[in-house]
């Protein structure tokens, strides 16, 4: 009797270890495009997501154009910011989203050449995170966050309480931060 009600014990704590695994984590993506329908792209992007159980959607952005970086002379860039909560985690998370962008036709290419999707995660769970597995790695938050006024303006947009995992500071701050010639390559789509 004593040896069953151990085992009933047991069972239950590896349940409840579990469901706190199975905890839901809100995650901020960056979704953006430079080839072919920009906009039906990241639509698409949106809609893989939203069919994953594992996913869900609270809050999109509007779409905003921006010159291609490093190099601005590759087609401009179609960005959005989402704002969502998933129960996978981090690495599981990251290769949903790379079997995302193959789906919509990205190829393997030379780093920031012109993609039909590129899915980063901006933050998870408001933790900062360095995970690996072989070849593929997630660091939260992004680690050139700062840098993107095509991240920093949409994010902005739909989360204006958001603080920066690492450093504490209000988004606010960070915008106030972006070179205001960066400010001025953004147009609402």
């Amino acid at each position: 009797m004593i040896k069953g009600k151990r085992k009933k014990r047991k069972i239950g704590k590896e349940i409840e270890q579990d469901m706190l695994e199975k905890q839901a984590n809100k995650v901020f993506l960056g979704i953006g495009s430079n080839l072919g329908n920009k906009k039906l792209n990241i639509e698409n992007a949106k809609l893989h997501l939203e069919l994953n159980k594992n996913f869900r959607i609270f809050k999109t952005s509007k779409f905003y154009k921006t010159k291609s970086w490093p190099n601005p002379k590759m087609p401009n860039f179609l960005n959005i910011v989402i704002e969502g909560e998933t129960y996978l985690k981090p690495l599981d998370l990251l290769f949903f989203l790379k079997k995302i962008e193959k789906i919509l036709g990205r190829k393997p290419a030379k780093k920031n050449s012109p993609r039909m999707c590129d899915i980063d995660i901006i933050d998870f769970g408001h933790k900062c995170l360095k995970l690996y597995d072989r070849k593929s790695f997630v660091i939260t938050p992004h680690p050139r966050l700062e840098d993107r006024n095509f991240v920093l303006i949409p994010l902005f947009e739909i989360s204006k309480n958001w603080k920066h995992p690492r450093s504490n500071i209000k988004i606010s701050q960070l915008l106030k931060q972006i070179d205001t010639k960066d400010l001025r390559s953004i147009t609402v789509e």
